[in-house]
């Protein structure tokens, strides 16, 4: 026989509140609760103990912070819960996330709150657009900091006239950062001849055929970059043996747009090209006083 009136009422929660019961949720940093009885919404700054009870700070959208007995009565996401002190391991991730936070991708203490500076009359240049965009993602922080701005060239055929026109000086120095920069190399023979035109000119370089090689492998699942045979367009050729999309200039640009967002710091590129770009920094950025 069907039963005409349903299930036993009495076997269920039929005291449990419309929104459920509460459940126990840490307060951790960043959380938006809701108080239930004054309907103040904002996020966890602060939990802390104050006459001799747990309270937790909340800082609404406009910045405005109140303080709660830690414990029932808030909603989250419009549910009720149970506000708990965080736990030591939370606290570890937060700190740890705020000293992650006080530094550049370059490892540099961050300045905050500080604007630009004036750009200065030194410059580095680099090679190509993919290798601004690199320098610009671990190292920009720091170069508006000292006000360098980073030129790019279309390759370095030219560059011992380039040097000659930009006319370095003491006060007016130039780093140039060189692409597959290893002996018996066309771009060696063209730095060394570059290299005499002035002193007041720094020129370093990677091994690596392009920048792409100098991110490193792992970043994109890989234990090694793929070797691509002489004849073959390098570029291409790295997309299509990692399965991408290959054959257009769109291709490539996508291409680098994906290993570019695999770089998270200077821990994701190799230690080669960190110190050639720290030493042009440094190059153009000491007053020549103390370097001489």
């Amino acid at each position: 026989m069907t039963d005409r009136y349903g299930a036993d009422v009495l076997s269920t929660d039929w005291r449990a509140p419309k929104r459920g019961r509460a459940q126990p949720v840490e307060a951790s940093a960043g959380l938006v609760v809701e108080d239930v009885d004054t309907g103040w919404c904002g996020a966890v700054v602060l939990v802390e103990k104050a006459g001799g009870m747990q309270v937790v700070h909340l800082e609404d959208r406009r910045g405005r912070r109140k303080g709660f007995p830690l414990g029932p009565g808030f909603l989250v996401d419009g549910k009720p819960v149970i506000l708990t002190p965080p736990t030591a391991a939370r606290r570890a991730q937060v700190q740890a996330a705020e000293r992650a936070a006080s530094r550049t991708a370059s490892g540099s203490v961050a300045v905050r709150a500080q604007q630009a500076r004036v750009a200065s009359r030194s410059r580095i240049w680099v090679e190509g657009k993919h290798d601004a965009e690199l320098v610009e993602k671990i190292w920009g922080d720091d170069l508006r900091v000292e006000g360098v701005v980073v030129e790019m060239l279309d390759g370095v055929d030219d560059v011992t006239a380039l040097i000659k026109d930009f006319a370095p000086t003491p006060d007016r120095r130039l780093g140039i950062l060189v692409d597959h920069l290893v002996p018996g190399t066309k771009e060696t023979r063209i730095v060394g001849e570059a290299s005499k035109v002035s002193r007041h000119v720094k020129i370093l370089g990677h091994p690596y055929v392009d920048v792409w090689q100098s991110v490193k492998p792992a970043r994109l699942g890989l234990t090694a970059w793929p070797v691509i045979e002489r004849g073959r367009s390098w570029k291409h050729g790295i997309l299509e043996e990692l399965g991408w999309p290959h054959t257009t200039q769109t291709d490539v640009a996508l291409g680098w747009k994906k290993i570019l967002a695999s770089v998270r710091s200077y821990s994701d590129v190799e230690p080669t090209l960190l110190a050639s770009v720290e030493e042009l920094i440094d190059f153009v950025t000491v007053p020549s006083s103390d370097r001489e």
